[in-house]
């Protein structure tokens, strides 16, 4: 399955996305947020940034990560905002790199990040504490040197408390990140309680205050939740949902964690996205919904002074993966069918469906499978009806 779709230019001008319809419902001011899920970069994918590395003569040390992702750039970059979620942490340029348990990826996939359009991402995960407060400096050090801003976890106390406030479109937009927690035997530094964000109400609640405080006039949740590769979220998840609506001014809340597309669903005002799905991951055992994910894309419009509505669209991604070498039973010497992929290539799934001539109708038939499977999923919760809908249709 060779979706190799280089017609980013052509896709920028035209993209196929339906209108955004905020500047048609008679409001004032206007922005767009895209948001998407889990960035991990297991071994197999810095392999492929090797090996694409060769092919461009581009990328840093040896590595190049961009053609990998390349497909959702058109999505991306077209936002007013666009936050990614960042999972694991950076290691150093020539490595060792390591997957699980503990991550330790390539910093050169900040530089992709910012190429793709992101502006920032949150950092609070199940991984931040990976490699200590060590692990959590080289992470951040990495950002910023691309240029991605990023909340989440934290350098010093000083940052901790200094809330992240972006100007967009003349809009001061704030992002806060927590996780429901970190991975043992890791535990936060003695000493250094704020160097990642821990997931309670109360502490939500002083994040977004002091955002307020700062100025902000819309407030977005990155939240590291729910249980892993469960499409369904959880009783958790659906009854914290509840009280941040209850209890917060929060705008928007986005999910990550479980690794598969969870479901969206406005809780009294409050649009929730309780799992984006991977972003880009390469689990040891695909599951199938381990490579679909979806890009939310929110249209914020200003009706009345501090009254902000949100209007949600969602894009399918899909990774598409070489066979398993490892796992064939002919000890890997299987030569590749027609649909079998020869790249690990991430796929804004309505525009391959689009824009590739030579899909084959195997190829075409995993794209449908991949945007009706997460349009159901995020529908399961009666997003429908109040107002989801795809931000481009399926061809």
């Amino acid at each position: 399955m060779t979706l190799l779709i280089p017609l980013l230019a052509a896709a920028v001008a035209g993209c196929g996305l339906v209108s955004d319809d905020g500047d048609d419902q008679g409001g004032g001011r206007s922005f767009t947020v895209a948001a998407a899920g889990d960035i991990l970069m297991h071994p197999e994918l810095v392999d492929q940034a090797r090996k694409d590395a060769k092919h461009t003569g581009k990328g840093v040390a040896g590595l190049d990560f961009g053609p990998m992702m390349a497909g959702i750039k058109p999505v991306i970059s077209k936002a007013d905002l666009a936050i990614c979620h960042f999972e694991p942490v950076m290691g150093t340029e020539k490595g060792p790199f390591e997957g699980f348990p503990d991550f330790q990826v390539p910093p050169q996939t900040a530089k992709t990040i910012k190429g793709l359009g992101y502006d920032t991402c949150s950092t609070a995960s199940n991984h931040t504490l990976d490699h200590g407060y060590t692990g959590v400096k080289r992470t951040l050090d990495a950002l910023d040197a691309a240029g991605v801003k990023h909340t989440g976890s934290f350098r010093t106390q000083k940052e901790a408390l200094t809330p992240l406030i972006m100007n967009v479109k003349g809009v001061k937009v704030a992002q806060i990140s927590f996780a429901y927690g970190f991975n043992e035997p890791h535990q936060l530094p003695k000493g250094k309680p704020w160097v990642a964000n821990q997931q309670s109400l109360g502490r939500i609640k002083a994040a977004e205050q002091r955002a307020r405080k700062a100025g902000a006039e819309v407030v977005i949740l990155s939240l590291h939740w729910g249980h892993e590769h469960e499409p369904s979220a959880t009783a958790t998840q659906l009854s914290f949902a509840r009280q941040l609506a209850h209890h917060t001014g929060i705008n928007l809340v986005i999910g990550h964690h479980a690794h598969v597309v969870q479901p969206m669903e406005k809780v009294d005002g409050l649009w929730v996205a309780y799992g984006m799905g991977n972003q880009i991951a390469r689990h040891e055992q695909p599951t199938g919904l381990t490579e679909e994910g979806v890009i939310g894309w929110f249209t914020f419009t200003e009706h009345g002074k501090g009254h902000w509505e949100v209007q949600p669209r969602f894009e399918p991604t899909l990774l598409q993966i070489p066979p398993d070498a490892e796992n064939a039973t002919d000890g890997g010497k299987a030569t590749y069918g027609d649909d079998d992929a020869r790249d690990y290539r991430l796929l804004d799934v309505p525009a391959a469906l689009r824009d590739d001539q030579d899909l084959t109708e195997g190829q075409r038939a995993r794209l449908r499978l991949a945007f009706e499977r997460t349009e159901g999923t995020l529908y399961n919760r009666g997003a429908a009806k109040d107002g989801l809908k795809p931000l481009t249709p399926l061809p």
